[in-house]
């Protein structure tokens, strides 16, 4: 079994662009692929983004015990990771990756407990998460608030990770996670 490093942070703070910049420069890491039960969007690719799955499928695997996690995020919005999906990654000797919601990582960090590095991205202020939310252009009003709120929430969770990067400046930032990713993987 390879190690486990664990990405989150609330919507807007940078979790997914760090992830990605991991990828790039890290050969022994591969990206663990979520389900969830929302739409696509523009530009999303099944299987490459997320597994999109219907509620009534999601459900039905979470009853067969198919998800190492998973997570109603939002009402009726549920995220998971599926257990089949990271044996593939530690069966083709690779770091697995995962880009996750904050309940979900610490999730993930309780059940690997040592093999897992657990690191939460932090906006530089509430009022700049809600600037890029806003900016990102993604979200309808409602979706936007709720969002919001539960960012809020999270924030208050930040303190359970191994670290925790402010991401006040994204370079800097992406450099202080691979340093911190590659020294777990090296000891």
């Amino acid at each position: 079994m390879g190690k486990s490093i664990v990405i989150s942070a609330p919507s807007g703070a940078g979790k997914s662009s760090i992830v990605n910049f991991l990828l790039d420069e890290m050969d022994d890491i591969k990206f663990s692929i979520s389900a969830c039960n929302r739409k696509k969007r523009a530009g999303e690719q099944e299987g490459e983004n997320y597994f999109f799955l219907s509620t009534k499928e999601f459900k039905a695997r979470i009853e067969g015990g198919f998800f190492l996690e998973w997570e109603e995020v939002y009402p009726n919005k549920f995220y998971g990771t599926l257990t089949a999906s990271v044996n593939k990654i530690w069966e083709e000797d690779k770091h697995v990756i995962f880009d996750i919601d904050v309940v979900g990582g610490l999730n993930l960090k309780n059940k690997f407990q040592n093999d897992c590095l657990a690191v939460f991205i932090s906006p530089p202020s509430f009022s700049v998460l809600k600037e890029r939310l806003v900016n990102r252009a993604t979200e309808q009003d409602d979706d936007l608030k709720m969002r919001l709120a539960k960012a809020k929430e999270e924030l208050t969770f930040k303190d359970k990770f191994d670290h925790i990067i402010i991401n006040d400046n994204f370079s800097d930032a992406c450099k202080r996670v691979l340093e911190l990713v590659k020294d777990f993987i090296n000891k």
